[in-house]
């Protein structure tokens, strides 16, 4: 019986064991595994061969390793790549930033040093100033102690008065920029204000004006650089 199935077996077995070992290795195929089964119960002997055989290893693994090396590596590279152009360009930048602020300041020194020569310049303009603060401060006493009387007579029946033209001339005279000249005529509002409302002899209202006339004088010397040069802000 175990002839018969050696000789049976011998049947599936063509050329594969003859041919050359490189061959063999070669080859994608595998060489089937005989499987025998031997029927006992039976009365005549059957004996059953099955060929097994075991797929191809795949060598996918191996190509995918190789794919995500080559992945990992190129981009690496052009991460390193970005990171040299991000940092040219920010070097450009801060250089382009450094320029534009040296040009800032260098503009913003030579319009006060033009300031401080206009304001050296202007020593009749300066004492119109001076009076007005003075007349101001004065007319501020006397309201507070709801001394309109004194008021009065300090800040003047209209603003036609020579002291208030004077102050005008050197508010325009001095004033440069829009915001110093909006300031100015905040002024100019609220001093009209401030005298109508004296006349009138109206306390609350002379306070009120009173409070925005010195606002706006006090943020036009702040912004024409004025303000230590003036005594009683």
């Amino acid at each position: 019986m175990a002839t018969a199935i050696l000789s049976t077996a011998n049947t599936f077995l063509p050329s594969t064991l003859s041919s050359s070992p490189s061959s063999v290795v070669s080859s994608s195929l595998t060489i089937p595994t005989l499987v025998c089964f031997q029927n006992r119960n039976g009365k005549r002997p059957l004996a059953v061969c099955k060929a097994l055989s075991e797929p191809p290893q795949s060598a996918s693994p191996i190509l995918t390793k190789r794919s995500l090396s080559i992945c990992f590596v190129t981009s690496f590279v052009f991460s390193l790549v970005g990171k040299d152009c991000s940092s040219s360009n920010a070097a450009i930048l801060e250089a382009d930033d450094d320029e534009e602020l040296l040009e800032k300041v260098k503009r913003d020194r030579k319009k006060r040093l033009e300031r401080q020569g206009v304001i050296n310049s202007a020593k009749k303009e300066t004492g119109y100033l001076q009076e007005l603060v003075n007349r101001l401060s004065k007319a501020g006493q006397a309201i507070e102690s709801n001394d309109l009387r004194t008021a009065s007579s300090v800040l003047g029946a209209s603003t036609d008065t020579d002291w208030v033209q004077k102050a005008n001339i050197a508010l325009n005279k001095l004033s440069s920029s829009p915001e110093e000249k909006t300031e100015v005529d905040t002024f100019n509002s609220s001093l009209a204000s401030l005298i109508s409302s004296v006349t009138r002899n109206d306390v609350d209202s002379s306070k009120l004006a009173f409070v925005s006339s010195a606002n706006a004088i006090e943020k036009w010397t702040s912004l024409t650089g004025l303000i230590d040069q003036l005594k009683g802000l």
